[in-house]
């Protein structure tokens, strides 16, 4: 085996391997919480299925196959199953450069092959029905209209709704800053009605709301009523619940909004590369996937532009 460049670890073991390698995803790469979140559950599911049998430096490509194979066995989702398998290629990958191992087991193993499915999206009527379902003037509905506006807005992450301050946001510049993955910061315009339900949710509800925390107001923008920062299974249950009164039947969620966000955008003629920065997409093959338009759009350019139609 390769010398190491971490001293204390003589004999490698995966434990030790996932502690460092995640502190490394951490302070070099600036990885979001969730994604190393993600990248532990990984590794772990491997550590298990390995059951013992294999120690790090004696981890094989086969090894690698056979783990893959077992994975489409469970039948998880083709997208579940390729970013379980990069999560490895990233483990080994980082162990081999830092000389924990003097190979990669995984350089010659193939990611499995996912299907990119068009993302859905809701209609210009249905978004507007959603936003407008939040329509009561106790402090929760005053806070959910908020939360629907600016996802709709922005096409914020829901991580980056959650991970909100108000210091983001400026009223007077109608602008809000996001940190998207890798806590990389944009800056978004927001619309009139987003700025007014931002407004009408700070003038009241949102200091009521924070004043439960010990009296003391806490930094983020939407805040539980327990006056505590609003975690994404409760902003789920914000969307939902509004879907729910707006009688839309389609599975609603917040991406579903970044979906329709960047839908309506390039439908109503905005140029790919902006909808790219407003998204925080690092390629612009991502956006790419948006670049689908409805029927009526088709025979509508069609109408316009053939010379013959």
């Amino acid at each position: 085996m390769a010398a190491t460049l971490y001293p204390e670890i003589t004999k490698p073991c995966f434990a030790s391997a996932v502690v460092l390698f995640l502190e490394y995803s951490r302070v070099e790469c600036g990885l979001s919480r969730n994604t190393l979140q993600s990248y532990d559950r990984d590794l772990r599911a491997f550590m298990a299925f390995l059951e013992n049998k294999r120690t790090l430096e004696t981890v094989t490509g086969k090894d690698i196959s056979a783990y893959v194979g077992w994975l489409a066995d469970r039948d998880l989702n083709p997208s579940t199953r390729a970013r379980m398998f990069v999560s490895l290629r990233c483990f080994f990958r980082f162990c081999h450069s830092e000389r924990i191992l003097d190979h990669d087991p995984a350089q010659y193993n193939d990611c499995p092959k996912v299907w990119r499915h068009l993302p859905h999206d809701l209609s210009p009527r249905e978004v507007t029905n959603l936003l407008e379902a939040e329509n009561e003037d106790d402090l929760q509905s005053i806070r959910n209209r908020a939360i629907l506006e600016i996802f709709y807005a922005t096409g914020a992450r829901v991580s980056e709704v959650c991970n909100m301050k108000v210091s983001d946001i400026d009223l007077d510049e109608r602008t809000v800053r996001l940190f998207g993955k890798g806590s990389k910061e944009r800056m978004t315009p927001l619309g009139k009605p987003a700025i007014q339900a931002i407004t009408r949710y700070l003038n009241g509800p949102r200091t009521i709301l924070g004043l439960r925390n010990r009296g003391e107001i806490p930094l983020w923008l939407f805040i539980s009523r327990t006056g505590k920062r609003l975690v994404r299974q409760s902003v789920f249950r914000v969307v939902k619940a509004a879907a729910v009164k707006a009688g839309i039947e389609k599975n609603v969620y917040p991406h579903l909004l970044r979906h329709s966000f960047a839908t309506h955008m390039l439908e109503g003629g905005a140029n790919l590369r902006a909808v790219q920065m407003f998204l925080g997409h690092a390629n612009l093959s991502t956006t790419e996937l948006y670049t689908h338009v409805h029927r009526p759009h088709l025979v509508q350019a069609y109408s316009n532009f053939h010379p013959r139609a």
